[in-house]
């Protein structure tokens, strides 16, 4: 019989020895508290999802009895939930499909199945596989992509803040996996979790190579008694500006040595044109080819290109006293030359094959400044006239209205 379920109601209810028994409010109809054999006491609403006899029964666990939920606080959520069925809604079956809602690891691999690895390069595609399995699974892994909030999206990026780099590249992929969730239909468009987060401050990872730096970087790969590949591929890095990888994977069947350049088909920005300058051109000519390998830089296995730069790039940065100085840094000095000397950012990105103009701005501080060259210039020929020299430049009248 209906009873009103207090906390003391539900002290008195002693667990069955099989089965279930559930006792009934008889304040708010459908709401109940079942009691198992083991004493775990469950709050519960019955209602009709739909209207007339016929309409389906569903029973809705509200939640176990303690904290936070009370008889009180129970039969509140029991009048929400009934006020949503009055409305039309099943929330039972609402329930069910959010159990079953993909989690966050489940789109993952569709990120990277259907996106990464279908749109983006090998080493991307693994730079992104770490940050998955290092960073973003284990924290965000297991929760559903709807219940995902930007709390969490920002404490995630807050624990990173020591390596800022690494925290912006994990907010950076974060951001793209759930606008694609939008796209897919799994979130209501304009929630991505990680709008509106600051990134953090980068400090810039640019190491410039002085003129005596490279002169003792000069003076040990001249005289390194290890492998040609590898003083070649450093030499062809300074000399070109190329990525690792295109030095790396560079075939002689790219090379046209009269137009003194390589066509890549497949560069980090795609199809790109490598400029070979002269000193790029004698490195070539001075390197072995070994027949049935297609690379300029061959590795040790036959047919193969070298894999691991880095180990003979180690030892020789060493020998020159270059310790903190990155095989990428080769490709800034190549840019840092070229801007210093006056070339315009526009051609230092063409041949370093930017894409984004912003990406070359960061050489924009070399660069001599046009403007003081030209107030230089134009002060030292007044400074020259008030000494009583000549004019160098013509003076153009200005010619006043006809009578």
């Amino acid at each position: 019989m209906p009873e009103r379920i207090t906390k003391r109601t539900i002290d008195g209810i002693k667990p069955p020895a099989t089965g279930e028994t559930i006792v009934w409010d008889d304040q708010v109809a459908g709401f109940g508290v079942r009691v198992r054999p083991s004493g775990a006491k469950t709050y519960l609403l019955l209602y009709r999802a739909g209207s007339g006899r016929g309409a389906p029964l569903r029973k809705l666990s509200i939640g176990r009895h303690g904290s936070p939920w009370t008889p009180d606080t129970a039969r509140t959520e029991a009048k929400r939930l009934l006020g949503q069925v009055a409305g039309g809604a099943d929330p039972a079956a609402v329930k069910t499909e959010r159990r079953k809602a993909e989690t966050v690891a489940d789109i993952a691999d569709k990120f990277m199945e259907e996106h990464v690895e279908a749109k983006r390069k090998g080493r991307t595609a693994a730079e992104y596989r770490r940050l998955f399995a290092n960073f973003i699974l284990p924290a965000l892994g297991s929760k559903k992509v709807v219940d995902v909030a930007r709390a969490d999206a920002a404490r995630l990026h807050h624990s990173l803040r020591s390596t800022p780099y690494q925290a912006n590249r994990v907010l950076a992929v974060l951001s793209k996996l759930f606008n694609l969730a939008e796209a897919w239909g799994l979130r209501p468009d304009g929630t991505n979790p990680c709008r509106h987060l600051e990134r953090f401050d980068e400090k810039a990872r640019e190491r410039m190579l002085s003129a005596p730096e490279l002169a003792r970087l000069g003076e040990v790969l001249h005289g390194d008694g290890g492998s040609p590949y590898a003083v070649a591929a450093i030499k062809l890095l300074l000399f070109t500006g190329a990525r690792m990888n295109e030095v790396l994977t560079l075939k002689w069947d790219y090379i046209d040595i009269e137009r003194a350049e390589a066509r890549l088909p497949d560069s980090k920005t795609g199809v790109k044109t490598l400029h070979l300058p002269p000193p790029a051109l004698t490195v070539l000519a001075q390197l072995p080819r070994l027949d049935g390998n297609p690379f300029v830089i061959t590795g040790q296995k036959p047919g193969a290109h070298l894999v691991n730069l880095e180990k003979p790039w180690r030892a020789i940065r060493a020998a020159a006293g270059l310790d903190n100085v990155r095989l990428h840094d080769l490709r800034h000095a190549f840019a840092s030359v070229g801007a210093a000397g006056g070339d315009s950012l526009l051609v230092i990105g063409k041949l370093l094959g930017h894409t984004q103009s912003a990406t070359t701005q960061r050489y924009a501080h070399l660069a001599p400044d046009p403007v003081k060259a030209a107030a230089a210039g134009i002060a030292a020929k007044l400074e020259a006239a008030l000494a009583g020299a000549e004019p160098t430049a013509s003076v153009i009248p200005l010619r006043g209205r006809r009578p």
